[in-house]
């Protein structure tokens, strides 16, 4: 499989597959494709199935096989950001965000993964759940805006604003922590708490959270 990420605010991947190369991808993420590209809805099982529904994706994934000749597919982002391509192998999982998948090798199983802290859930603007990309092979995912990459030494610690954190190796821990003095609470403007990822590994931050654009609309229109 050959793969292009075209466009700028609203990106596209666009994959060339051999005969017989396949992808997956999530209900509706198929924006264009030659005919002879033959599509299989499958669910993978049923635990499987539940798991991808309650991290945000569909029930159903979709198998997009080149039949005959080479073929190809598009998979366009659903809001302005970026998608970025992620080599999964294994003991190599990738954590990120709900909804961020976008396409995969059919050697990538996509999964839930739950938050063990509950003041991480209920605070850390990630929610309980969110979406583990493991396996082998190729995989695309999208980020709100642009993305920033660091790479964290063990112990090393960084301080996100809530809804911040598109993606993470396995490896990397997150937790919550509470802002410090009451003015900066009530007069900073920057809420009750932040998101602490702490490494060893890779953090890929968004700059422009779908919650925050939602945040923006609405003050907006309350200001009218």
């Amino acid at each position: 499989m050959q793969y292009e990420i075209k466009g700028d605010q609203l990106p596209v991947v666009v994959c060339t597959l051999n005969p017989g190369e396949s992808m997956i991808t999530e209900r509706g993420a198929m924006s264009w494709m030659t005919s002879n590209m033959r599509m299989q809805t499958q669910a993978g099982g049923v635990g499987k199935a539940i798991g991808r529904m309650f991290s945000g994706e569909s029930m159903f994934q979709n198998k997009y096989t080149a039949e005959g000749s080479a073929g190809l597919i598009a998979f366009a982002s659903s809001f302005p950001g970026e998608i970025r391509a992620i080599q999964i192998a294994p003991g190599q999982s990738i954590v990120a965000q709900k909804s961020a998948f976008l396409a995969a090798e059919p050697g990538v199983e996509l999964s839930i993964h739950f938050r063990k802290k509950l003041g991480a859930g209920f605070f850390g603007g990630e929610g309980f759940i969110m979406q583990k990309l493991s396996g082998s092979g190729m995989a695309f995912v999208e980020i709100d805006g642009s993305v920033v990459e660091y790479q964290l030494q063990p112990g090393q610690t960084m301080l996100l604003d809530t809804g911040y954190l598109a993606m993470m190796d396995e490896t990397v821990q997150m937790d919550i922590e509470m802002v410090h003095g009451v003015k900066n609470v009530l007069l900073g403007g920057e809420g009750l708490f932040n998101t602490k990822v702490t490494g060893p590994g890779r953090v890929w931050i968004q700059t422009m959270p779908i919650s925050k654009v939602a945040q923006i609309i609405g003050t907006a229109g309350l200001a009218r």
